[in-house]
């Protein structure tokens, strides 16, 4: 959604400056919108005893942001090597990591459970074999197919590459069981940007239903429930937001209801990483061009490169001018980046204030998915992030790349292979 009125009023008086003294462009994040976030799902899901949230990590894989998200409680959701590393950094251990991959290799199952381990979430049943030092406590990661329709973002899951098919369930935690599991959790991620608060819910009773039918064929309980991610954000400023309180609730009363069924209750996890920090970024950009052509294109000193959703898939993020006032007058345009692509365009025909060569303008909710997803083509680098401090200071949390970045793999120690047929053309 747009940047919330509390994240503009700190923002605003204090851009120019900014700017000047780090340099356009940058995403900036907001501290304390980050903390009020964090702080709400928490009361939301106090119903629920030992309730957690693991921020999916590809969100914004930053230390500093992975700091602020560990001081409320949270856990983390990593699925590669690199993001397990990140979260053992600022001293995350044990469960407080869920990974959770697909099509795993030897060597990231052996560094998800060295360094203190993990809670391990399984893709697939072929992977239990593949497990070395199988631990104690395992999830498997449910793909019900045709028993459930797709939200739009993720799919059909029938023609998904994700999880445990219906039928597998059960044969997946047995043998899990013969491998030494002893403490399970079961997992689903079926929605991606999901707004409808039903969509949600459906998801936990889904997995409450699976679980029922596992523990009684095999006798087990679980100790948790994960309803993965997908949370939406209101992206543009007519989408109502997720009715998280709503959300909760209804979801409290379906765990309950369990208790009564099964004289017992597993705990609530969750995965949000865009719900948690995606309207708490803004990427900020210099105009630097006014072309006019066929339509008037405004030219920007950030590019695709540094948020790529609304080039690749036509995504809408909202932009707003420093300082702007409601009353200004307007203009259709084009904000475009330097890319020699086409589709490197922030917005298309979109109505706003009229904008000059210098002025500063917000591209809105790059918290989540921004710096993230950003790329290397055509030479263009990807910017620098700060952070808003909840005491009103702005840090630098990562630099923006440089062409000794872009270079540095092109410096190796020679190493070529010769096969036989190259020995034999050689020795004739």
């Amino acid at each position: 959604m747009p940047m919330s009125d509390q994240f503009k009023k700190r923002l605003d008086p204090m851009l120019p400056e900014i700017a000047d003294h780090f340099g356009t462009p940058f995403h900036i994040y907001d501290e304390a919108g980050i903390f009020d976030t964090g702080e709400r799902l928490k009361r939301a899901f106090s119903g629920i005893d030992n309730f957690r949230e693991y921020f999916a990590v590809k969100a914004l894989p930053n230390p500093s942001i992975l700091k602020i998200i560990q001081k409320m409680g949270f856990g983390f959701d990593c699925s590669s090597i690199p993001e397990l590393q990140l979260c053992r950094h600022i001293g995350a251990r044990g469960e407080d990591i869920l990974f959770s991959s697909n099509n795993t290799t030897p060597a990231e199952f052996s560094a998800a459970l060295a360094d203190g381990g993990c809670i391990l979430n399984l893709d697939d049943i072929s992977l239990v074999p593949k497990v070395p030092d199988f631990p104690e406590m395992i999830s498997f990661r449910y793909n019900p197919g045709e028993k459930r329709t797709g939200n739009t973002i993720i799919g059909i899951p029938a023609e998904a590459k994700y999880g445990v098919a219906h039928d597998q369930l059960i044969p997946a935690y047995a043998k899990a069981m013969e491998r030494g599991a002893k403490r399970f959790g079961i997992h689903a991620m079926m929605a991606s940007n999901e707004l409808a608060h039903s969509y949600m819910v459906d998801t936990a009773q889904m997995l409450l239903n699976a679980a029922a039918r596992i523990g009684n064929a095999l006798k087990i309980r679980f100790e948790s429930i994960n309803i993965g991610g997908g949370f939406g954000i209101p992206y543009t400023p007519d989408d109502q937001p997720l009715d998280l309180e709503t959300m909760a609730t209804e979801m409290i009363g379906r765990f309950a209801s369990f208790r009564e069924q099964n004289d017992y209750i597993p705990t609530l996890a969750m995965e949000s990483g865009r719900y948690m920090t995606g309207p708490h970024g803004v990427l900020v950009t210099r105009v630097i061009n006014r072309k006019e052509i066929y339509r008037t294109h405004i030219g920007v000193d950030a590019s695709m490169s540094a948020l790529m959703r609304p080039g690749i898939y036509g995504a809408y993020h909202h932009i707003t001018k420093q300082g702007e006032d409601m009353d200004t007058a307007t203009q259709i345009v084009d904000v475009v980046g330097s890319l020699c692509e086409n589709n490197d365009k922030f917005a298309v025909q979109r109505t706003l204030p009229v904008l000059n060569e210098n002025d500063l303008i917000y591209i809105h909710d790059t918290g989540a998915h921004g710096h993230a997803m950003g790329f290397t083509y055509n030479g263009r680098l990807r910017p620098k992030e700060l952070l808003l401090g909840v005491d009103g200071s702005v840090e630098l949390i990562r630099r923006e790349e440089t062409a000794e970045d872009y270079f540095s793999t092109l410096r190796y120690t020679p190493d070529v292979l010769l096969t036989d047929a190259d020995r034999c053309s050689l020795a004739n």
